[in-house]
């Protein structure tokens, strides 16, 4: 099985994608649309993407989520656990420089505000530990994971600096070929998918009113303006259980009637984190 990802090794995305899918083969990308264009053409690789983080919300990936119009297929709670690297044998005391992917940054605030460091946007954070390693600077260092450091012969000056302790990534894992899972009742699942409202007075409440009716939980909904408008918009959604069950199904039969585009993006078991 083959994954492509955004970033280089040592970046959460491959860690997530070797301790779900041990052995896999791993595809360094240098962006998300990368990974999704992969994923496109070929049907033997797999996109694994970050969608939410728990500190930070949406990651935006709705545009690419309806450009390609691929099947979701799982989802992924990853651990994100920040760590200050730097070259050996420097001190926390030399640091003046963080170098980070802007979403390290931004759930690193209060350490980098606490120790007025200056913040360095880079383009992941794996990256960042590898131009630190590079640079040789006992000023600069780079917040990452652990294994980044390991990877990049760098030092741990620091761990856990997150603003809070508990912080997982979503991850969503797409691909070309349209595989559901068979409804099991045993089993726990989200339907995931796209629409695009008609236009007239309250069409979202009225497009939302079969779930409510049915009883039917939403987990997810985001709206993200169509292309070259602000007065038409998406939604990227999902709801708790399988299309093949009689409630969801006449829910998004229900929401259908009042939209002017609809696509099924996906079926897949619920991950166990959710039910901590």
């Amino acid at each position: 099985m083959k994954f492509a990802y955004q970033g280089i090794p040592g970046s959460y995305s491959e860690s997530c994608i070797k301790k779900n899918y041990p052995g896999s083969e791993t595809i360094s990308c240098r962006t998300f649309q990368d990974a999704f264009e992969l994923a496109k053409k070929d049907k033997n690789i797999k996109a694994l993407v970050p969608e939410q983080n728990q500190l930070i919300g949406s990651i935006n990936i709705e545009t690419l989520i309806l450009k390609y119009r691929l099947n979701v297929s799982a989802e992924h709670f990853f651990p994100i656990n920040h760590t200050l690297l730097v070259i050996p044998g420097a001190k926390f005391s030399d640091i003046t420089d963080v170098y980070s992917h802007t979403a390290a940054l931004s759930q690193s605030n209060t350490f980098i505000n606490r120790y007025k460091l200056k913040e360095n946007v880079m383009a992941d954070t794996a990256g960042s530990a590898l131009y630190v390693s590079k640079q040789k600077d006992k000023t600069k260092a780079a917040i990452a994971s652990k294994e980044s450091g390991e990877i990049y012969n760098l030092e741990v000056a620091n761990q856990k600096i997150q603003d809070e302790a508990e912080n997982f990534t979503r991850f969503l894992v797409f691909q070309k070929e349209v595989s559901h899972p068979k409804f099991a009742e045993n089993e726990k699942y989200i339907t995931s998918f796209l629409f695009k409202l008609k236009n007239k007075p309250s069409a979202l409440f009225q497009s939302l009113t079969g779930l409510s009716i049915r009883q039917v939980d939403m987990t997810k909904l985001q709206s993200f303006p169509e292309k070259g408008t602000f007065s038409s918009y998406y939604f990227f959604c999902e709801v708790q259980g399988h299309i093949e069950e009689k409630k969801v199904s006449g829910a998004i039969s229900d929401l259908e009637l009042h939209c002017s585009e609809f696509q099924l993006l996906g079926v897949f078991k619920q991950s166990e984190f959710r039910n901590r």
